[in-house]
């Protein structure tokens, strides 16, 4: 079991390919990750990333609580499939005093009703293909460049968490330790970031700065 107090810490909920690929990266960046799935064979295969991997029929609420998923301060439910299973576990998780619960959904519907029960909403499957479609549409876009002393050139997505807000507002270097060199927006690139600029919805953002800063960001979906 997570014991309290340790920072950064992490709660995956299922093991699908979005789940297996999320735990992955938050435990290669060095993160405390609790993963838990019905699978016998999926939670095995995570053990070579976490120590608390975890295989569980039924995803109560005291399940949970006695996984230890309390203790974590992200939880991030991937159980978007299975709507009815996702809006119980998500709500169990929110119950448990999560401090920032996320849970993957499949369409509108769904993530609105994981919304309105305390939930942030991702779309992975919508979300890619953005990715996709803008990497195809926009030829000078770049992936991700690695110089000199671990520092790297990166490009990524906005989090959805601070569309609405500006540069200045959501304090961007302070909290990711990454400078913003470059901003596509519409299919154009901006290299002047002014600190009142408001992100929107499918910017890419080009980022520089230490390559563990920039897995951190990426693997935690913070901003």
């Amino acid at each position: 079991m997570l014991k309290e107090g340790l920072s950064e810490s992490y709660g995956i909920i299922g093991l699908g390919r979005f789940g297996t690929a999320l735990a992955r990266k938050l435990a290669e960046a060095g993160r405390e990750v609790i993963v838990v799935d019905r699978s016998e064979y999926k939670v095995k295969e995570l053990r070579r990333y976490t120590d608390f991997a975890y295989v569980a029929d039924e995803l109560t609420k005291e399940v949970l609580e006695e996984i230890g998923i309390q203790n974590c301060d992200t939880v991030v439910v991937c159980i978007g499939e299975k709507i009815d299973t996702s809006i119980l576990v998500t709500l169990n998780v929110v119950n448990l005093g999560v401090r920032r619960v996320i849970a993957k959904a499949i369409s509108r519907d769904q993530g609105e009703v994981l919304e309105k029960i305390g939930a942030e909403v991702v779309y992975p499957e919508r979300d890619m293909a953005l990715r996709l479609a803008k990497k195809m549409l926009v030829s000078s876009v770049m992936d991700s460049i690695t110089l000199d002393n671990n520092v790297e050139i990166s490009e990524v997505m906005v989090p959805p968490r601070v569309i609405g807000k500006s540069v200045e507002d959501v304090r961007f270097r302070q909290k990711t330790g990454l400078n913003i060199i470059a901003i596509e927006h519409k299919g154009k690139t901006e290299t002047e970031i002014n600190p009142d600029y408001i992100f929107a919805e499918g910017d890419i953002l080009v980022v520089i700065g230490k390559s563990e800063n920039v897995s951190r960001y990426e693997g935690s979906l913070l901003a």
